[in-house]
């Protein structure tokens, strides 16, 4: 197992594709840190999950748009392991509205956390990745970022076009010894879909070429390979993981 004791932290795992992230990196013999902001039911049901696994797991909460939150949950990791292997940038919010009604909160609560949390976990952990000569960084950002389709999600759009630009800047700071890439995901077929209108969801995915949305695993396939040996000559990418979806 090529993660065998790499001590992994998925920021916003304790659903949807953090939570299958998570338990494909338990599956392959990482030492998996859940973090997430509020949901601590779903977290501890995790952790439940991936202790069947074997190794050393924490479960963490912290709110990344939060500096001392996030200087102290890396302190944690550095006191129990000792050294960050790779960090997946996870977390995100998305609050959709009509345009005329999107208010300033919105824009900073969402770059709050989809952005500035991205930079502070980057900064804090990145830091001893750059100490000890070796780490990846996989940031979560979405075709959302790439197109503009709906702009009942612009601030989450923006923020997830910048994330791209940072992870090239990222991959600058921390290189050559850290590895810093993002993957952009299409439509996924998790919970966060369930309250959307079934006609809306129909249309949708026949837009798409392969006509449905991505199994979670799809995509932590994808942040896997990144997060590996396999891809240590990929550096500041974007890799687009959306079934062929087709921009009218």
């Amino acid at each position: 197992m090529e993660f065998k004791d790499k001590v992994v932290l998925i920021t916003g795992s304790s659903r949807g594709l953090g939570r299958s992230i998570a338990i494909s990196f338990a599956k392959e013999g990482a030492n998996v840190i859940i973090n997430y902001k509020s949901s601590k039911k779903e977290a501890e049901a995790l952790y439940e999950i991936i202790s069947t696994y074997g190794q050393e797991y924490m479960c963490i909460q912290a709110d990344v748009s939060k500096e001392d939150e996030v200087k102290s949950m890396i302190e944690q990791i550095i006191e129990k392991y000792g050294r960050i292997d790779i960090l997946i940038n996870n977390a995100g919010i998305a609050i959709d509205n009509e345009f005329e009604d999107r208010e300033v909160s919105d824009w900073k609560d969402t770059l709050d956390t989809n952005l500035i949390g991205v930079f502070l976990t980057s900064k804090y952990a990145g830091k001893y990745m750059k100490n000890q000569e070796y780490g990846k960084i996989v940031n979560i950002s979405s075709t959302n970022g790439i197109d503009t389709t709906y702009t009942y999600s612009i601030d989450y759009d923006a923020s997830k076009a910048a994330l791209i630009n940072l992870t090239r800047n990222l991959a600058i700071e921390f290189s050559p010894n850290v590895n810093v890439n993002a993957v952009a995901p299409g439509w996924i077929d998790t919970e966060m879909n369930n309250d959307l209108p079934k006609e809306y969801l129909k249309e949708e995915k026949s837009k798409i070429l392969v006509k449905r949305f991505a199994e979670p695993e799809e995509i932590a396939n994808v942040v896997l390979f990144l997060a590996s040996e396999k891809s240590r000559y990929i550096v500041g990418e974007t890799i687009r993981v959306d079934g062929g979806l087709k921009i009218e």
